[in-house]
């Protein structure tokens, strides 16, 4: 995520955009033949799928035997009628641990396009329609070469027309830029275990867990969320800024009733505030109050109350371009008011916990339970 400073309505322009939708019955490739979609991937059924790396055929393989076990132990063929599983945030945290083990996974990266095939595998085998979202490349700062880029999208139950948002941005920050040390902002290594794969790890095990219901549900994972090799405004948000323009098009003629962005969701010391502009933004607030009150009947105290800071991430976009309610749960005080690890070489798996993965995990579960 980027900085705490917030950003103007001026900056974030409304801009049309357009939906994501009807995966399943075959028509994303036309409809979004405008909008840039690289194209919907389809059932990935066969492990020795042409072209699939070692890796992927790994972690499609394991999302297949869970599935597989979880009917099993129901004595029946997973459904969306079926009873969700509870969320395990140990398996959340490995999770993070196999994209942290990836490296930096900076846009344009052999780091992101590996992540990318991880991501496809894992979601396809679970039943999501997969898709990518192409994404209007932007010149390296350093290389002057054009740099792909792509959201990765996650549809479930496509027929509905009201659906829910939950997104995340699955991009690293190119360089430790808030490190203690000055050799290492310049050289170090930003692997991004909580700035970048906790809300991805989060949604990795919340589509073995999605409670049945009659809104529809998509997982986004935003690219190039920060682009950027210095502060200048345009590096940032690149990815949510083109979904939110495209949604505005309204061509696929469904709406997201409410959405939530997870940002920073695996710290050890665990402490969620309420994001400024959610908690006051009139169509966000309902939602704000929704999520901190299941969180207090599930016993979370780590959702706490009360505005805590005032953030500029992927919901600013979303909301002021693409008119989408979305609130950010997010813990900018990581691991304490410091924020010591924030964009620093200690932003890694050590400094994360299941314990934390799981309570947020229970809480949006929960939620999307109470909303669906």
């Amino acid at each position: 995520m980027s900085s705490p400073r917030s950003a103007t309505a001026a900056s974030l322009e409304p801009r049309s955009a357009r939906r994501v939708g009807l995966v399943r019955r075959g028509l994303l490739g036309a409809a979004w033949a405008a909008g840039g979609a690289i194209g919907a991937i389809g059932a990935m059924a066969s492990p020795a799928g042409e072209g699939r790396s070692a890796r992927a055929q790994e972690v499609l393989s394991q999302a297949l035997e869970t599935r597989s076990a979880a009917a099993s132990s129901r004595g029946e063929a997973a459904s969306p009628e079926a009873t969700p599983a509870e969320f395990d945030g140990q398996r959340a945290y490995e999770h993070l641990q196999q994209l942290c083990a990836l490296g930096p996974r900076i846009s344009g990266s052999p780091g992101m396009a590996r992540q990318q095939e991880l991501l496809r595998a894992h979601f396809a085998a679970l039943g999501g329609a997969v898709t990518m979202q192409a994404v209007p490349g932007r010149r390296h700062p350093q290389t002057g070469r054009m740099t792909p880029m792509a959201n990765l999208v996650v549809v479930w139950d496509a027929e509905a027309q009201e659906r829910i948002l939950l997104c995340a941005h699955y991009d690293t920050r190119p360089l430790p830029d808030q490190d203690p040390d000055p050799v290492q902002r310049r050289t170090g290594v930003f692997v991004g275990a909580n700035d970048g794969a906790s809300g991805v790890a989060v949604l990795m095990e919340l589509g073995r867990s999605l409670p049945a219901g009659r809104l529809g549900v998509d997982f986004v994972l935003f690219d190039a969320e920060e682009f950027v090799w210095d502060d200048r405004p345009e590096g940032y948000f690149i990815g949510s800024t083109h979904f939110a323009r495209e949604y505005r098009r309204g061509a696929m003629g469904q709406r997201y009733v409410a959405g939530v962005l997870l940002d920073m969701v695996g710290d050890r010391r665990l402490s969620i505030y309420q994001e400024g502009h959610s908690a006051t933004w009139t169509d966000t607030r309902p939602i704000v109050e929704e999520i901190w009150g299941i969180a207090e009947q599930l016993g979370v105290k780590e959702f706490i109350p009360q505005v805590g800071y005032m953030v500029r991430d992927d919901h600013l976009p979303l909301r002021q371009i693409g008119r989408i309610p979305v609130c950010d749960v997010i813990d900018f005080h990581y691991p304490d008011r410091t924020n010591r690890h924030w964009h620093a070489t200690t932003d890694v798996p050590a400094n994360c916990a299941p314990e934390s993965l799981e309570k947020v995990g229970r809480v949006m579960q929960q939620w999307l339970k109470s909303r669906r």
